[in-house]
C-alpha cells in the first residue's frame, strides 16, 4: 500500500485485484482508499482518481455530515446501547458471573469493570459480548444465504477489521466487524449477502449489484440505511475507533 497525492486529494493505493473497475471508498475515518484492476499503473490510477474528483468531493462532504451524527455514550446507569437494532439501558451491578450480560431487558455491567479498568475495560466488555453472541448468528445467516447466492464460503469470524463492516477474502473466508451486531437483523442480512456475492464478483460492478438484487430486491434501502445511520453503530469513542464504515 502507498499513500499518493493527486492535486488536493490524498488517497491510499491498495494492491491491485483481478477486477474490471476501480473501487474508490471513503473509509470510516475519512481516508480515501482505491483498489484498481491489476492492469493499471499507479499513474493511471491517479488519472482515474482525478476523473472521479467531483464524486470524491461530494462523498467526503457527506461523510462529514454523517460523521457528525455519532452518538457519544457514557458508562453510567440508564445510558442506552444497541444490540440487533434495539436499545437497552445500562445497569451497573455489584456481582455477576460475567463482566457483561443482557438480562431482564438491560445490559448489566459489573461495576468493578469500570472501577478497575475504566472506559477501556467497559468498551472491551461490550466488544467481547458482541463477538461471543454474534458468531452463531452470523454463521446461521451465512448458511441461510449461501445456497441462495450459490456459493460455498469459508470460515466466518468476527473481529475488529478497521474501517469496514465486513470483508471477503480470496480464500472464501468471511470477516465481520463486531459492530455489525448493533444493526437490525435485516441490515446484518444485507452485509452477509453483500459479502457472499463477492465470491462471484470481487468488484462493485453492475453484475455484482445484480447478484445482490436477486437475493435482496430491496437491498438499496438496506444499503442506504447503513450509509446514513452507520455512524450511530458505535460505543463511547475509543482510541482506535472512528465513525463511518463501508462494506467491501
Amino acid at each position: 500500500m502507498q499513500l499518493r497525492q493527486v492535486r488536493d486529494i490524498q488517497y491510499q493505493l491498495l494492491p491491485g485485484a483481478d477486477r474490471q473497475t476501480t473501487d474508490i471508498v471513503i473509509e470510516r475515518d475519512g481516508l480515501i482508499t482505491v483498489r484498481p484492476p491489476l492492469r493499471l499503473t499507479p499513474e493511471q490510477v491517479d488519472e482515474t482518481v482525478l476523473a472521479k474528483r467531483m464524486w470524491i468531493y461530494r462523498n467526503l462532504a457527506e461523510w462529514r455530515d454523517l460523521n457528525a451524527t455519532q452518538v457519544v455514550r457514557e458508562w453510567v446507569n440508564g445510558e442506552s446501547f444497541l444490540y440487533l437494532g434495539s436499545y437497552y439501558r445500562l445497569l451497573l451491578v455489584n456481582e455477576q458471573d460475567e463482566p457483561l450480560k443482557l438480562k431482564d431487558g438491560r445490559f448489566q455491567l459489573q461495576r468493578t469493570v469500570i472501577e478497575s479498568g475504566g472506559a477501556a475495560a467497559a468498551y472491551q466488555a461490550f466488544e467481547d459480548f458482541y463477538k461471543d453472541k454474534g458468531l452463531n448468528r452470523l454463521n446461521q445467516r451465512v448458511s441461510h444465504f449461501s445456497s441462495k447466492v450459490g456459493v460455498s464460503p469459508g470460515a466466518v469470524s468476527i473481529k475488529d477489521i478497521g474501517f469496514r463492516w465486513a470483508s471477503c477474502l480470496a480464500s472464501g473466508a468471511l470477516h465481520f466487524h463486531w459492530k455489525c451486531l448493533m444493526a437490525p437483523p435485516i441490515i446484518i442480512d444485507y452485509i452477509v449477502v453483500h459479502e457472499l456475492c463477492h465470491l462471484h464478483f470481487r468488484d462493485h460492478s453492475d453484475a455484482f449489484w445484480n447478484e445482490v438484487d436477486k437475493v435482496l430486491p430491496d437491498y438499496w434501502a438496506r444499503k442506504e440505511w447503513l450509509r446514513v445511520r452507520g455512524a450511530q453503530l458505535d460505543l463511547t469513542p475509543h482510541p482506535a475507533a472512528c465513525t463511518n464504515q463501508s462494506v467491501s
